[in-house]
Parts: structure tokens; sequence; C-alpha cells
């Protein structure tokens, strides 16, 4: 199984960015997919998770409201629509197989990572 995120880049603070999660290798339909991020210095945290299934869609409180994910089965792919971006937002984002609980959380898999630097 391998993910690839890609978007990222530099932007201004209140700008916003488009990340996508690609998979060659199979169905990205039939896995809940998510966006992690790791900023520099701290852990690695969720922060949005959309389910295979009937692909509801989950959101960690810091995100919630400016991001939107969403997913294209026919192009076999995620994305992550980032608006309002805040310079606590850079990190590296990274696309996963996810679950949702307490926390949205890793289920196994990760994509390589896609670095996002919000300027102030």
């Amino acid at each position: 199984v391998q993910l690839q995120a890609s978007g990222g880049g530099l932007v201004q603070a209140g700008g916003s960015l488009r990340l996508s999660c690609a998979a060659s290798d199979f169905a990205l339909s039939y896995y809940a997919i998510g966006w992690f991020r790791q900023a520099p210095g701290k852990e690695r945290e969720g922060a949005s998770c959309i389910l295979g299934s009937k692909g509801d869609t989950f959101y960690e409180d810091s995100v919630r409201g400016r991001f939107t994910i969403s997913r294209d089965n026919r192009r076999n792919a995620v994305y992550l629509q980032m608006n309002s971006l805040k310079p606590e937002d850079t990190a590296v984002y990274y696309c996963a197989t996810c679950g949702v609980g307490d926390r949205i959380y890793n289920t196994g898999y990760w994509g390589k990572g896609t670095h996002v630097t919000v300027s102030s």
C-alpha cells in the first residue's frame, strides 16, 4: 500500500491550499483515509478523516470549519481543502488510513508527507 500526498507549499496567513492524496496500488474508496500533520517539535496528530462507505467526514477541533476533506473515487484521490490558514497550521501533512474514536487515529498505512508553511 503506497500513499502519496502532494500540494503543499508556502502560503500567507489567511490563504488556501488543496492537498491531494493518491494511491497507485489500491482503491482508496475501500478505506477510510485521513490527513495527519506533524509540526516541528510536536507529535503527529490527526486532522481529518473520511470514511470509505458513506463518506462521512470527521475533523479535529483545530481544523473544523476551515478544512474540508473529500474524495473522488473516479480519480482514486482524497483531497484536503485548507482555507483560512494560520501559522500554526505549518506542518508536514500526511495522508494515511484512519479511524475515528475520541480522536482521529492511524490504522496502519502511512504515505509520504508534503510540507505546508504558513507565513504570518
